[in-house]
């Protein structure tokens, strides 16, 4: 398919031209010779890199605003309480399901109710770590000499 000439290499169709090479009989100059597999991979690669771009670009515009939400106050301490209150309501929802499934609903399946279990769970965990973490931290800190 490609000819060298000069010092090139030439790898499975794909070709740095520094001097002249024939490809399928044309002759072409310092150009790229690609096959149809590489133009789909760069293509893939140019698709990649605009939505990163695009992310990029939302995530430095900052927080959306809705109408309907309520300005952060408080601090730390209103968002701990409020990610304990997700996490309170995940357990209690999940049990209500679970109860629901227990008593023979038909609206309530098997796989919805494991899942939310599973939500719960991991949650619970997640909100225990960010305990230990918060504890250990305090400890740190009034170790510290002053």
């Amino acid at each position: 398919m490609l000819e060298k000439q000069g010092d090139l290499p030439l790898d499975a169709g794909v070709a740095v031209a520094d001097s002249w090479v024939h490809c399928a009989g044309v002759k072409v100059s310092r150009f790229w010779t690609l096959d149809k597999m590489a133009i789909q991979n760069i293509s893939a690669i140019e698709n990649m890199l605009s939505q990163m771009r695009a992310v990029a670009q939302a995530a430095s515009a900052g927080p959306v605003r809705t109408p309907n939400m309520v300005p952060d106050s408080g601090g730390f301490a209103a968002e701990l309480a409020r990610s304990l209150g997700r996490v309170a309501e995940m357990q209690n929802s999940s049990a209500a399901q679970t109860r629901a499934f227990q008593a023979g609903d038909a609206d309530v399946s098997l796989n919805n109710v494991m899942i939310d279990m599973q939500k719960a769970g991991i949650a619970f965990q997640a909100t225990v770590q960010v305990r230990n973490r918060l504890v250990a931290a305090y400890q740190e800190i009034a170790s510290m000499a002053v």
